[in-house]
């Protein structure tokens, strides 16, 4: 994966200011930069920059020094050019920052929200009462449970699903096609000798039902007759703490010869440890993550991943909330193409 374009204190400004613009929250002129300075606590040469960027969108037109810039917004442009898409995470996504980005380059007003899907406790009704209270046209939904995923396809607003379990639902969604990795993967390790392998993830890829991706490797399990239970794909409470204890239970009595660890900060828990175990990475446990990461690139040995290519995911919702825009349904869920990519963390099962 690429890395994502982080944005600057005085963007991230822009950003807000140019959601309160297109509201119309201000007549005719916007606050002199010390006030918006004071009310946003930030430096005023962080909005100065801010304001600047908004009058070469065009938003916005100085009048000398010391004067108020005037709004220049054709009225009604909100209503038939632009939509406020609210992103709601499931606890941080890097993916999030980049597709405001482009959003925003679309004409757009992506608006992240201040409570994340873990925050919410991946509660449907918490997220309702949640969502009903925010403004917006459109949703975009990073890796929510079937039964979130079930509430917003009831809903008139509508809604995209990234990652999570959309298959089946009326609503679109987008994501890799993990299926075909993880099946190498499962193989490459039985092939190398592993019988105790474990698969790590949120709740969301066992439940209700596995993911495809995880129901490939069940397959793989019982195709090699390595009787597939709780043992390869455990359940476990979604905090550090909780994985924690997944990991003493697992390696209590018969320890995984591999693990395949469903996120990066999974990986990297992971590694830790096995590390205070002294157990050395592959020769005792082989290590497998089902996503890149940029900092997989300063790792030795070279993490075994599943990489794909993020930016036409990003496209599609681009696509899509433009397709809303102009009246247009678009339910379609789309994948993108993912390979399975053997570092130096996978090894023979030891003995």
């Amino acid at each position: 994966m690429q890395g994502l374009r982080i944005l600057t204190a005085s963007e991230q400004v822009a950003a807000h200011l140019r959601e309160a613009l297109v509201r119309g929250f201000w007549n005719a002129q916007v606050p002199g930069v010390n006030g918006l300075a004071r009310d946003l606590g930030v430096a005023n040469e962080t909005v100065e920059t801010a304001l600047r960027l908004l009058e070469r969108e065009g938003l916005l037109v100085g009048q000398g020094p010391g004067r108020r810039r005037r709004i220049v917004i054709p009225e009604g442009e909100i209503e038939t050019t632009r939509l406020r898409v609210g992103l709601l995470v499931h606890d941080f996504d890097r993916l999030a920052d980049e597709l405001s980005h482009q959003l925003k380059e679309a004409g757009h007003i992506p608006v992240k929200s201040h409570k994340t899907l873990l925050d919410l406790g991946m509660d449907a009704k918490r997220v309702a009462g949640f969502v009903r209270q925010a403004k917006a046209d459109a949703w975009v939904v990073f890796a929510a449970s079937r039964e979130v995923l079930v509430w917003f396809a009831e809903q008139e607003t509508p809604v995209f699903a990234l990652f999570g379990q959309r298959h089946g639902l009326p609503i679109a969604g987008t994501g890799p096609d993990k299926a075909p990795a993880f099946a190498e993967i499962t193989r490459r390790l039985i092939a190398l000798g592993h019988q105790r392998i474990s698969l790590l993830g949120r709740p969301s890829v066992r439940l209700p039902q596995p993911l495809p991706a995880t129901r490939a490797f069940l397959g793989e399990l019982e195709a090699a007759k390595i009787g597939a239970s709780a043992y390869n794909l455990p359940d476990w409470e979604e905090t550090s703490e909780g994985f924690e204890r997944i990991l003493n239970s697992l390696f209590s009595a018969t320890p995984p010869t591999a693990l395949i660890l469903c996120e990066p900060f999974l990986y990297h828990a992971a590694q830790h440890h096995l590390a205070r175990r002294g157990l050395r990475v592959p020769k005792d446990v082989s290590l497998v993550c089902t996503d890149g990461d940029p900092t997989f690139v300063w790792c030795r040995p070279a993490v075994a991943h599943i990489r794909w290519d993020y930016r036409p995911v990003l496209r599609r919702i681009v696509r899509w909330t433009n397709n809303i825009a102009r009246g247009k349904e678009d339910r379609r869920q789309t994948s993108t193409k993912a390979e399975f990519v053997e570092g130096g963390t996978v090894g023979p099962a030891k003995g």
